[in-house]
């Protein structure tokens, strides 16, 4: 991120809210029906980090509008579990269903840091991200638990890339499959690893093709997402979001968790 944000000419050591995009989950069109369509899932702050400190004055703001979509899932990440549980919200009880709670986990160190945090946290869904993946992780005691509902992975990109070793995946990949844990590794980094071959790709759809080719990402249990309207009613099924994929997207590491294609047409 901090590459990306020196691309777009921003200071990354700068921690704003954003503009028009702070409310985007609020916008209509003419005709009164959200641009953000039920059974979305939108990430939230994933250039930063929603639970950083510069971000508490307008953080209550930020969940009063999630708090108004409960129709749409809020995927949040962060490094910061320890700061978690003083930032909720004074109505939160024992979590909201629109929440897909996340901590990042990029070797054995923060997993032994982060997971029993998370574990503790009052969310209804949780998970974790090993993206970057810097390391073997044994995380088999905390997808134990039955808490963990769906892991990412995926490896490391842009300047000065560490390697992402194959058996790293393939391991984290088996304790999810023996618990019964969505896995899903979204694509391999610029530097992948594999039978003591580096191989170097720094372009990320043939990152995201090997990932889907390496047939280490997993369906688990299911994952149910209970949402419902501002009057508490279940969103009937043929008003929820369906996903449309475009023939490119067949072999993408990250089908199993994306929205599927907006056909905005900047692929074309």
């Amino acid at each position: 991120m901090y590459f990306l944000d020196r691309q777009r000419g921003i200071d990354p050591a700068k921690v704003f809210r954003t503009g028009a995009g702070f409310t985007y989950p609020l916008k209509k069109r003419r005709d009164g029906s959200y641009v953000v369509k039920s059974g979305e899932t939108l990430r939230v702050c994933m250039t930063s980090d929603f639970f950083i400190e510069e971000a508490d004055p307008w953080r209550e703001e930020a969940w009063r509008i999630i708090s108004l979509r409960p129709d749409v899932t809020f995927y949040l990440l962060t490094k910061r579990p320890e700061r978690v549980a003083a930032c909720l919200p004074r109505n939160w009880g024992d979590g909201w269903e629109n929440i897909f709670f996340n901590v990042t986990c990029e070797n054995q160190k923060r997993a032994d840091e982060r997971l029993p945090l998370l574990l503790e946290l009052p969310f209804r869904h949780k998970g974790f991200m090993a993206a970057p993946l810097l390391g073997a992780i044994d995380a088999s005691q905390y997808l134990a638990t039955g808490q963990i509902e769906r892991v990412l992975c995926g490896g490391e990109n842009y300047d000065g890339a560490r390697p992402c070793h194959f058996e790293w995946v393939q391991d984290l990949s088996r304790q999810c499959r023996e618990h019964d844990v969505t896995f899903c590794f979204i694509e391999t980094g610029t530097k992948f690893v594999k039978d003591g071959r580096t191989y170097t790709m720094p372009d990320k759809r043939l990152q995201s093709v090997m990932a889907f080719k390496s047939k280490t990402s997993y369906e688990g249990k299911p994952i149910q997402m209970n949402l419902h309207d501002s009057l508490g009613l279940p969103i009937p099924e043929e008003v929820l979001h369906k996903r449309w994929y475009r023939e490119s997207c067949r072999e993408c590491g990250s089908k199993m968790v994306c929205n599927g294609c907006s056909n905005c047409g900047l692929c074309d």
